[in-house]
């Protein structure tokens, strides 16, 4: 397998796995047994029943409320005995799977499954910084720019910007003329946000993509590809993704921010002369 088929490979397990940890079983109420054998998913012996023969459960959890004459034996759940068990009982999995693997199945029917939803959510916002980036995609190489260039002024930007959005709109609401623009305002703060993380998406998939293929260079959109398919992985990591979430908005926000600073617009500029030339192979619109 050479490194070109590793591009896409690596971002695909990436997201993949990501998904995976992301979605769990939905939790159907436990099946009601009145035999021995063998069954998928959480099971219950209900008060007074008498269960005669073995009791195998696999991928669930057995509550004993009734009477068992027999073994119980559970795979990947637990034992849960409110009541008696004439047998032995072994329990392989549950709560020591649970505790390295926490988006293992530990209960219900295994049949029912269900994704959690904000990994839909996450795509769709992939979609938009799509979009949005397509619609302004030399604004989004500026802001790559300013990504690169100056990583820490453009934290510290997108910090006054989300500490500055109330009350803008506060000044605004007081003029009673400009309330209009209210709306505008979040309007393009949600552009802005999209726009930075697509110009962040573009910086990580390009440094992605020139670890795999160092003499290449990727075409935007890939990079762009790329890098909203390791950032939407790495958002929807549990605890991990709430950080990054942040990050891409804060860094993000500010890099278009800083896009709209006279100095560094100008051609020409002292800022522009002064500025190093950015790290790796030149970066094409098109």
């Amino acid at each position: 397998m050479n490194a070109r088929h590793m591009l896409w490979i690596l971002p695909a397990l990436a997201f993949a796995f990501a998904l995976f940890t992301t979605t769990r079983p939905a939790l159907a109420d436990p099946t009601s047994v009145q035999h021995g054998g063998t069954y998928v998913g959480s099971v219950v012996v209900e008060p007074g029943q008498v269960v005669d023969g073995d009791l195998d459960v696999v991928l669930g959890d057995a509550t004993i409320e009734g009477t068992v004459n027999g073994d119980v034996n559970v795979v990947g759940g637990n034992i849960f005995n409110r009541g008696r068990i004439t047998g032995q009982t072994h329990v392989v999995g549950g709560s020591v799977v649970e505790s390295f693997v926490p988006w293992a199945p530990s209960g219900g029917n295994f049949g029912s499954y269900a994704p959690d939803h904000r990994v839909w959510w996450r795509i769709a916002w992939d979609v938009i910084a799509l979009v949005v980036f397509l619609i302004f995609p030399v604004r989004a190489r500026m802001a790559l720019d300013r990504l690169e260039q100056h990583p820490a002024v453009s934290t510290l930007a997108g910090l006054c910007g989300w500490v500055a959005i109330f009350p803008i709109a506060v000044l605004l609401l007081f003029t009673i003329v400009l309330i209009p623009l209210i709306p505008v305002e979040f309007v393009l703060l949600a552009v802005a946000v999209f726009l930075g993380k697509a110009s962040l998406a573009l910086l990580v998939g390009r440094r992605f993509y020139e670890l795999l293929q160092p003499k290449a260079t990727p075409a935007p959109l890939v990079a762009l590809v790329i890098g909203l398919v390791l950032l939407t992985a790495a958002e929807l990591v549990p605890v991990l993704g709430i950080m990054v979430t942040l990050l891409i908005m804060l860094v993000g926000l500010g890099a278009v921010l800083l896009t709209f600073v006279p100095d560094w617009n100008v051609p020409g500029s002292a800022a522009s002369r002064t500025r190093a030339v950015i790290g790796g192979p030149p970066m094409p619109l098109g």
